[in-house]
């Protein structure tokens, strides 16, 4: 079996709301085989270099979901008839905080998952940080799930996504310093660890240091930028290739999600004064999340 998922991976730099607009219908036009476009972290809300008053900057842009940018950004995906994942946007809360959330609209125009990042850059990102883990399906294609630049530092963060069935990971990075090789080698790690696709999407200078790339599920790079440089990544993935590396395991040998049997004892856990269960070790595919949340709640 295959499932073939056709993606575009945006390497830009920080643009505002008008400019994004033209330039999506322009790459839609250029990559009409893609399905899903991937954009950086805060594409549409960077501050402007020399920006003094940052927190203010953020007052300022921050919306709510559903707020003038993010019924835009629906009828965008909806007019062009696309998956549309634009990167993180500053979110205004109800509770009246800012966070870092990443969104994606189908193509019908609907906003089918927002995650708000757990691990800000501390100290100097200064949002909220959100507490729940988020995965969707796309229809017809598989399970996705969301991670935020530095989430993907914490094995934890893409070890839980991959356990609640993601077949892909959208990190959305806005990385413009010179740790950029490590996160490289990081999204290669968790796809290794994890048996599962990676994509790391940074932006373009000057706002980021591009190397975006799309990482296999035994963690081998697919497509890549070679340095800061404004592009379109476009693959065509086939996400059945999860079930078998993890069938056959990586390079036929290592299969880590069967690592444990029902007659294996637990695992303490001190770090996180809890344990790890064989019982609730194996992931799930092809449930939808709500019904492997409450299953496994």
């Amino acid at each position: 079996m295959t499932r073939l998922l056709p993606l575009a991976l945006v390497q830009a730099p920080a643009e505002t709301l008008s400019a994004f607009v033209s330039g999506l219908e322009r790459r839609v036009k250029a990559h009409a085989v893609a399905d899903l476009f991937v954009y950086p972290e805060l594409h549409l809300c960077t501050a402007a270099p020399g920006t003094a008053d940052y927190q203010a900057f953020m007052e300022e842009t921050a919306e709510p979901l559903d707020g003038p940018r993010g019924r835009a950004l629906g009828e965008l995906a909806g007019d062009l008839g696309v998956w549309l994942a634009p990167g993180s946007v500053l979110e205004r809360g109800a509770d009246g905080l800012i966070y870092n959330t990443s969104l994606v609209y189908s193509p019908q125009g609907e906003l089918v998952a927002s995650y708000r990042k757990i691990f800000p850059w501390k100290p100097y990102e200064t949002v909220a940080s959100g507490t729940e883990f988020v995965v969707f399906d796309m229809t017809g294609y598989g399970r996705v799930g969301l991670s935020i630049c530095y989430d993907a530092w914490f094995p934890e963060h893409s070890r839980h996504l991959a356990w609640m069935g993601a077949e892909i990971v959208l990190n959305v990075v806005q990385t413009p310093t010179s740790d950029r090789q490590q996160e490289v080698a990081i999204g290669k790690a968790n796809a290794i660890v994890n048996q599962n696709f990676v994509a790391s999407v940074n932006a373009a200078g000057p706002t980021g240091a591009g190397r975006s790339l799309l990482i296999d599920p035994e963690g081998r790079t697919r497509i890549s930028a070679a340095g800061p440089e404004d592009a379109t990544l476009v693959d065509v993935i086939d996400l059945d290739q999860v079930k078998n590396v993890r069938q056959y395991g990586t390079a036929g040998v290592t299969k880590p999600w069967e690592q444990f049997t029902d007659a294996d004892a637990a695992v303490p856990l001190p770090l996180y004064s809890g344990r790890l269960d064989p019982n609730l070790w194996q992931q799930t595919t092809g449930s939808s999340p709500d019904t492997l949340n409450s299953a496994r709640a």
